[in-house]
C-alpha cells in the first residue's frame, strides 16, 4: 500500500541486516525517506520492496571510515546505528565496531545536525563485565553519548525473527547433533523480543523526535530459562534430542575449541555472557523505559517462531506439530 512520503530523512547505519530490515519496514510505513548505510549496498536490494519507489536508498559506508559516515548522515533528521558483531575477529573487532563505530556514528550525526541519534546496544552492557562483548557495548554507549548529547540507547534482550541467529542456530544444530548443550546447566534467564517490536519502538522514538538521552530496555512478554528455550525449539521442530548440562569449566574448554572456527557456535566470551541473566531490569520497568513505556505491546515466541522454524522439521511444512496427529 502506498503511503505519503515525508520530507524527513532517516539514516540507518548497518541497516541491511536482520534487525535493520524490521526497522526499515516500520519507518517506511510511516512515510520517512530512508538512507541505509552499509558496507555492501549492492547486497541490500531486499529492502526495496519495503517502501515506495525511491523511498529507500542504500549507500556505501563503513563505521571504521568516518568520512563515509559523514556523507551518509548528511541532511538526516535522525541517525540510527545498528552495527554490531557477535564475536571479535580481525578488522571486525569489538573495539572497532562497538566502540570506535559508535563514537564515529554519533559524531557524524552531530556534525550533520541531526535531531536524533539512536545507538543499538544490548541488555547486559556493563563496563565492569567479564565479557569483552558487554564491556565494549557499554563503552560504545558512553562514546555515543559523548559524541551526541541526548543520544538514545536501546538495549534489547535476545532478538528473534525469521532470520535470527538464536532459534535458527540451535534448530540447525538439532538436525545433526544428538544433544543440545545447556551452558552452566541452562538456568540463565532470557526475555526474547520480536525484531518487529524493536522496529516499532525505534519508529515511535523517531516520531517523537526527542533526544531524551534515555536507555530503553526491550524484552518480550515472558521470561524463559535457556533450558526452556531449547526445549521449545525441539518441540517446535518435532525432534527429540537430549538436553546436556555443561558445567562452566567444560563449556569454556569447548568454547576454546569452537572459537577457532570461522563462524563459531560458541566462544569463551559468550560463555561469560551466559553467566548473567538477560532480562529487563526492575528499574527500567519502574521508569517506563520499556516497550510498554513506548506504547508497544510485545509479541511472544509461541505465535511467531513456529512460522519460520518449520523448515527444520523432518518433512518441513508437511510435518505435523508436536501433539497433533499426523
Amino acid at each position: 500500500m502506498l503511503v505519503q512520503t515525508s520530507d524527513r530523512l532517516i539514516t540507518i547505519i548497518g541497516g541491511s541486516g536482520f534487525l535493520g530490515r524490521h526497522i526499515v519496514r516500520a519507518l517506511a510505513r510511516r512515510g520517512y525517506r530512508i538512507r541505509v548505510a552499509c558496507r555492501r549496498p549492492d547486497l541490500a536490494g531486499h529492502l526495496q520492496p519495503l517502501g515506495n519507489t525511491g523511498q529507500i536508498m542504500a549507500v556505501q559506508a563503513n563505521v571504521r571510515y568516518p568520512a563515509s559516515l559523514a556523507a551518509a548522515c548528511e541532511g538526516a533528521f535522525a541517525v540510527i546505528n545498528l552495527t554490531g558483531v557477535l564475536h571479535s575477529a580481525g578488522a571486525q573487532s569489538f573495539e572497532a565496531i562497538h566502540v570506535f563505530g559508535a563514537e564515529a556514528s554519533a559524531k557524524a550525526a552531530r556534525a550533520a545536525r541531526a535531531r536524533l541519534f539512536i545507538q543499538m546496544s544490548a541488555i547486559g552492557a556493563d563496563p565492569s563485565s567479564t565479557s569483552e562483548y558487554a564491556r565494549s557495548k557499554a563503552e560504545g554507549e558512553a562514546r555515543a553519548r559523548a559524541g551526541f548529547p541526548g543520544a538514545i540507547v536501546l538495549r534489547p534482550s535476545v532478538v528473534f525473527g525469521p532470520e535470527d541467529d538464536f532459534f535458527n542456530r540451535f534448530a540447525e544444530l538439532a538436525r545433526f547433533s544428538p544433544f543440545l548443550p545447556l551452558i552452566g546447566g541452562g538456568e540463565t534467564k532470557f526475555q526474547p523480543v520480536f525484531a518487529g517490536d524493536v522496529g516499532e519502538a525505534v519508529a515511535r522514538l523517531v516520531d517523537a523526535g526527542e533526544a531524551d538521552g534515555r536507555s530503553y530496555e526491550l524484552g518480550g512478554p515472558e521470561v524463559f530459562s535457556f533450558r526452556q528455550l531449547m526445549q521449545f525449539t525441539l518441540d517446535t521442530i518435532g525432534r527429540s534430542r537430549a538436553l546436556l548440562p555443561l558445567p562452566w569449566g567444560v563449556a569454556k574448554v569447548q568454547a576454546a575449541v569452537m572459537g577457532l572456527m570461522p563462524k563459531p557456535l560458541l566462544t569463551l566470551d559468550q560463555v561469560e555472557l551466559l553467566r548473567h541473566d538477560n532480562v529487563v531490569s526492575e528499574e527500567a520497568r519502574r521508569e517506563q523505559r520499556t516497550l510498554a513505556g513506548l506504547g508497544v505491546t510485545p509479541q511472544g515466541i509461541e505465535g511467531i517462531v513456529p512460522g519460520y522454524l518449520y523448515r527444520y522439521r523432518k518433512a518441513g511444512q508437511f510435518t505435523a506439530p508436536k501433539g497433533i496427529p499426523e
